[in-house]
């Protein structure tokens, strides 16, 4: 837009200014420089849909008149942001069961939105290795790959970083339109829903809210900031940036994968991946590799709740499968007081939608007294139970060590078996003397023989057998790994959402890597690990 190249005109004469006095130096000029745009959730099967319908027309202009190429990609088990990013950040096979998981050995749970975790995973799991952002900028992710800069990413969620107080001033500018552009913008948006409501005072609802705001959170303010802070860097010749869009994840989550409203967040990254594009051509002298990418999709999903009757998963184990060692059954809801407590009585019903169920749970976990009180239904005589999406995990406390079936059979027989026949349940994975054991209804399979039983028929079958086998040798992966993904009643997810990852669908498992033409990328990507030595590379030959 005119106006946004007129204020990144106004800022880079600024970081000019900078340098002419000595605060800054200016690029390098013949390096290569890399920029990674992650579009989250969105999987290869939904892009391509997308780019034959035209609902992504500058991805489709690279690809077929820019001189890029698409690649498939698969991004392992779990399909999720935390395990996708380090691996590819750092190189390294994480710890990572799921968004949210218990660590036996530190007796803690471990929940990304939460201060300190991200950080702490980060610091322990990458265990000292140069990161493919050192030096750069990250924007929305969950780790920060070394980066000297970071915004609303997790491990520095609490303290973003800069390049200093008198650097930062040259952020000025732009930060000033972006408040001047999201206000404009956001007016604009609330105009036209009040002018929508009064037309037809029958069409409002809590939905079409609830999608207001977040095009108004997500895709306007906080994508307009990410955009115009990545032409910043580009302008500035960053050397290594990171940027992760969010919007598209967040609509698929909370109205599904294919849903016009996530379609539409699609088409918005779009068009921010085409103002970077613009930007890109305008210093050429900057040399940068554009990369896009996905850390991987979603599948359509039910909520467990609508299948229990109003039961969450945790409530269900403990009630029908674990009474015989003497744990209790959640109470019923106690009475709520308070406005604030009892205006959040849907939330702890965990009937919320996906996204915020999410930092709900990490209130509850941690804040108890927010909701007016706790609930029991999450641990009880030394078993824990976590759900975290379509995936929900079961840990035996008593021990740090994970415990193989033969271990829980001798304390609740045919556990396993008896879990993966029950209503909503997909398959149940558990560790043995010979190996992982996959449980689908009602019947045990080894690896060898997963194509003989649930993922009969899988194109991708060795991706799944990898997948899995790389799961369960995770330490911090539940001494069962429930998945909803294939139940009976089709994916199911233990948090209130209708988009969901974490497991083994086709959806969730594919995923693609844009690149350009003349750049050679590692073939197949098997693994998001595969990323780290292609894109360490440009940290070495700047060096």
């Amino acid at each position: 837009m005119p106006l946004d190249d007129l204020v990144l005109g106004l800022q880079g004469a600024f970081d000019r200014l900078i340098r002419r006095l000595r605060l800054g130096a200016p690029p390098v000029p013949g390096q290569r420089r890399l920029l990674i745009v992650q579009i989250d959730g969105l999987s290869r099967a939904v892009l391509e849909d997308a780019i034959t319908l035209g609902r992504v027309p500058f991805l489709a202009r690279l690809l077929h008149r820019r001189g890029y190429q698409m690649v498939p990609m698969c991004a392992g088990l779990p399909t999720s942001t935390p395990a996708f990013q380090l691996a590819a950040m750092y190189g390294v096979r994480p710890d990572i069961p799921g968004f949210h998981y218990h660590d036996k050995r530190r007796k803690s749970d471990v929940y990304f939105p939460r201060g300190g975790d991200a950080a702490h995973v980060e610091r322990t799991q990458a265990a000292g290795r140069r990161g493919i952002v050192n030096g750069g900028g990250t924007y929305g992710c969950i780790f920060t790959g070394g980066a000297a800069s970071n915004l609303l990413t997790f491990a520095m969620i609490k303290r973003p970083t800069g390049a200093g107080l008198i650097r930062a001033a040259s952020l000025v500018v732009v930060i000033a339109w972006v408040l001047v552009k999201g206000t404009v913008a956001s007016t604009v948006e609330v105009t036209r829903a009040l002018l929508r409501m009064l037309a037809d005072p029958a069409s409002a609802s809590t939905a079409g809210w609830k999608w207001l705001a977040i095009k108004l959170g997500i895709s306007v303010w906080l994508r307009e900031l990410f955009t115009l802070a990545v032409a910043h860097d580009i302008y500035a010749g960053v050397p290594t940036i990171y940027v992760n869009y969010l919007d598209y994840d967040i609509a698929a989550h909370a109205w599904g994968p294919r849903h016009r409203r996530a379609l539409h967040t699609l088409r918005k990254v779009d068009a921010s991946i085409k103002r970077l594009g613009r930007v890109l051509r305008r210093v050429p002298e900057h040399r940068y590799d554009l990369y896009v990418l996905s850390d991987h999709g979603q599948a359509a999903s039910l909520p467990y709740l609508r299948l229990s009757g109003g039961r969450p998963i945790e409530q269900s184990l403990f009630e029908d499968f674990f009474q015989s060692d003497g744990a209790r059954a959640a109470p019923p809801p106690e009475h709520r007081r308070g406005v604030l407590a009892g205006g959040l009585e849907v939330l702890r019903a965990q009937r919320a939608p996906g996204f915020f169920q999410r930092f709900v749970n990490y209130l509850e976990r941690d804040f108890p007294w927010v909701l007016g009180g706790t609930r029991s239904a999450r641990e009880h005589d030394g078993i824990r139970v976590i759900a975290a999406g379509p995936n929900a995990f079961v840990y035996f406390l008593d021990t740090a060590d994970p415990l193989t079936v033969e271990r829980i059979d001798a304390r609740f027989p045919a556990l396993a078996a008896r879990i993966s026949a029950a209503p909503g349940i997909g398959i149940v994975l558990v560790r043995s003397a010979a190996g992982p054991l996959c449980f689908w209804r009602g019947e045990r399979y080894g690896l060898e023989a997963l194509g003989a039983g649930p993922f009969a028929k899988r194109p991708d079958l060795e991706r799944v057998v990898e997948g899995i086998r790389d799961l369960m040798a995770m330490p911090s992966a539940g001494d069962l790994v429930i998945y909803g993904i294939d139940a009976p009643q089709g994916n199911v997810s233990f948090v209130a959402e209708v988009g969901a990852h974490a497991g083994p669908s086709m959806d969730e498992l594919h995923t693609f890597l844009i690149h350009p033409s003349r750049v050679k990328v590692p073939m197949p990507i098997t693994h998001p690990v595969q990323l780290y030595p292609h894109f360490a590379q440009y940290q070495t030959d700047a060096a």
